[in-house]
């Protein structure tokens, strides 16, 4: 027989704390209150809410709640809304149990099945805590008499008498099933929450949930593989027994075990005892070092008191011998009241030195010593840095390392990290980071709590370098700081385009993805048959596309990638009032040597070709970047390759006129030119055979920072 007080621990909600009311089965297997899973939707939902598209993922809330806003769910159940209208727009769910995010699916809460069998259990439990308090009769006049059993089809419990009197013989009332005096009435035939008039008869064993007959034939467990409730209740049931029977059987291990834990339970008593001396004498060791060091600058400052109040003291004595009838100037004044001149003359002399002296000072007055005390302020600046990380160090966390490939400057930082070993020991991480400014002779570092290995920092400087380091926590102990990596943010404010697909789009030579996000060129046949109709030269045509987005004034940052296969790639910038030409100019030359009617090879078209054109691109190609021939540009035509990097970043500055192309991921200019900034700037792209660009992806949530952050 099992004592019902000794499973109290299996009845308590991981929620609020308290026993389970209308406990509700998750797709996890775990129960939650009712009233619990509603509160604590609609705080994820208001949480959501204020996060919106800044949040950046931290691991998804754990919400903890004393117990459930009874005011609120109330509140919103009369405030007329519908059913579905209770279930808020997210249907993730943050288990208590197992602290993961489960999907309810499109019901929501509408779709979970209540635990009747664990609230039978919980009625029993609780009948058993109030033992002494008698259930009454529910239709007793006053005074209402003991109840002696309770109808489960009525919901009501009655007394022998009452019990006649409504369950009348012969009648179907009298069919009624009843139990012994309860306050927990079940409903006699479990109904399925998707279907409500149809009663569950199956069992799902993908999603090892009771189903009925419509979820089968076409609802989202059709493909699913079921049995029979009867078959699923005998497997269950043996299953069940047989690992309870098993555990039975064990029970002497069961007990080695606990006496095994209650031995570690003392030992752990008596060590946490001895890491608390320890960390004490370590902590007094300090504080006898700081006294030491208080107490030499205390005497060093008093010292110094002393001497300079010794000097001062001696000069205000001078100076006070100044006076008339007072010191030096009063034996002055009575040697000169000698009348002997060889008497005279022999004090005068040393005297005369003496009032030279005197007037001399007083003509440039200067105290014999200084009243500041600066040369004995302690710089405490690295000290403090050094016992705000004095902490428990573990050799068994390992130490954190930020992967630079990973992380991103754009328009907001994204900074991942992640362990050598591969496995996450540190229950929580903090990221620091800050500005790298010369002009601060002091660092202040900016500090976050992450639950992830990623986090996404807003509101940093354009055109600005910051450090960054991580370390992981686990409890009180946490590990060494990873190295520093230092990553620059983009000389402007990030520019966000699609590519047009109407203005000059050319759908025959370029394919664009549904997002406008990738264009591809497609080298096909009309390529092929505009070089067969050119027998001499190496006129090609280029397909322009350009955003749908253009720039009137001020310093603005876009980036992209150019996939590797690519022949051909232009980009750069064109103006509003030039993309006619930009789109009429079908017979874009590659290379314009050995031209049909030129009759000689020269490199002066290529300069030519340069200057008449009306926007500003530059070549990319077969994993290069090609600097433009310009006056400034350096003569070799090798030096005028650099490699191609793996994002590309372009800076327009209207207000200046700069056009500048970037390794978008250290923020290097690779190439700057000017330009003519007077219509409005649209972005520019040109491809010719196989190619391909994709707009970098702005920072968001989608990076991983959802579950974090909210």
């Amino acid at each position: 027989k099992v004592t019902i007080k000794g499973i109290e621990r299996e009845l308590i909600c991981p929620a609020c704390k308290e026993l389970f009311t209308h406990p509700l089965i998750l797709p996890c297997q775990h129960n939650v209150c009712h009233k619990c899973v509603k509160e604590i939707l609609f705080t994820f939902e208001d949480s959501f809410a204020d996060a919106g598209s800044e949040s950046s993922n931290q691991s998804s809330p754990r919400i903890k709640i004393s117990s459930p806003s009874t005011d609120r769910i109330d509140r919103i159940s009369r405030s007329g809304r519908k059913r579905n209208s209770l279930t808020p727009r997210s249907s993730l769910f943050p288990c208590p149990g197992c602290q993961r995010d489960i999907d309810l699916g499109e019901r929501g809460i509408n779709g979970l099945f209540r635990n009747f069998t664990l609230e039978t259990i919980v009625e029993r439990y609780r009948q058993a805590a109030r033992a002494a308090i008698a259930i009454m009769c529910n239709f007793c006049k006053p005074p209402p008499q003991e109840s002696t059993k309770s109808c489960m089809d009525c919901s009501a419990s009655y007394c022998n008498e009452c019990f006649k009197i409504h369950h009348p013989w012969g009648t179907l009332k009298a069919q009624h099933e009843y139990v012994g005096p309860t306050t927990n009435f079940r409903p006699k035939i479990l109904m399925c929450p998707e279907h409500e008039m149809e009663r569950v008869n199956m069992y799902c064993e993908i999603c090892r949930r009771p189903v009925c007959h419509l979820c089968k034939l076409g609802g989202c467990h059709a493909n699913h593989r079921v049995t029979t409730m009867s078959t699923a209740y005998k497997t269950l049931k043996e299953k069940l027994s047989k690992d309870i029977d098993y555990l039975i059987s064990k029970e002497s291990q069961v007990k080695a075990h606990i006496t095994q834990l209650d031995l570690l339970l003392k030992e752990t008593e008596v060590r946490l005892e001895r890491a608390k001396e320890e960390a004490s004498q370590s902590f007094e060791k300090l504080s006898h070092v700081l006294e030491e060091r208080k107490s030499a600058a205390l005497r060093a400052i008093e010292a110094s008191k002393n001497l300079r109040l010794e000097k001062l003291q001696t000069q205000a004595e001078e100076y006070q011998g100044l006076l008339e009838n007072n010191g030096l100037v009063g034996y002055a004044q009575e040697v000169l009241k000698e009348t002997d001149p060889s008497c005279f003359v022999q004090t005068a002399k040393q005297l005369h030195v003496r009032i030279q002296k005197a007037t001399e000072s007083l003509k440039s007055f200067r105290p014999a010593a200084e009243t500041t005390f600066e040369d004995f302020v302690v710089d405490i600046a690295k000290q403090e840095e050094i016992l705000g990380d004095l902490s428990f160090h573990s050799s068994g966390l390992e130490i954190p390392e930020i992967n630079e490939k990973q992380s991103k400057m754009y328009n907001k930082a994204l900074i991942s990290w992640e362990c050598p070993g591969k496995t996450d020991t540190a229950d929580i991480y903090v990221l620091e980071y800050h500005k790298l400014n010369r002009e601060e002779e002091t660092t202040t570092w900016q500090e976050v709590e992450v639950c992830s290995k990623s986090k996404i920092i807003s509101d940093l400087d354009d055109d600005s370098s910051y450090a960054f380091r991580v370390r992981g926590y686990k409890g009180s102990i946490c590990s060494p700081w990873s190295r520093e990596v230092v990553l620059r943010t983009p000389p402007a404010p990030v520019f966000s385009f699609l590519f047009d697909d109407k203005c000059g789009y050319n759908s025959e030579h370029l394919l664009l993805n549904p997002g406008r996000t990738s264009v591809e060129s497609r080298a096909g046949f009309p390529l092929l048959l505009g070089s067969d109709r050119m027998q001499v030269g190496c006129y090609t045509t280029l397909d322009y596309i350009i955003g749908d987005t253009g720039i009137a004034k001020g310093k603005h940052f876009w980036a992209f990638r150019v996939e590797a296969y690519s022949y051909l790639v232009k980009v750069g910038v064109v103006s509003s009032n030039k993309i006619q030409k930009l789109f009429h100019n079908t017979h874009d030359v590659t290379s314009p040597r050995y031209e049909q009617d030129s009759g000689h090879d020269s490199g002066s078209e290529d300069a030519f070709f340069d200057s008449s054109q009306p926007f500003t691109l530059v070549t990319l190609g077969m994993k290069k970047f090609f600097i433009p021939m310009t006056p400034a540009a350096p003569k070799d035509p090798a030096s005028r390759i650099l490699p191609l990097p793996l994002c590309l970043g372009i800076c327009l500055d209207c207000d200046k006129g700069k056009l500048g192309f970037y390794d978008a991921g250290c923020m290097k200019c690779l190439y700057e030119c000017n330009v003519d900034c007077s219509g409005v700037m649209y972005p520019a792209f040109a491809l010719m055979g196989g190619a391909a660009v994709h707009l970098e992806e702005a920072v968001t949530v989608k990076y991983g920072e959802y579950h974090d952050d909210i």
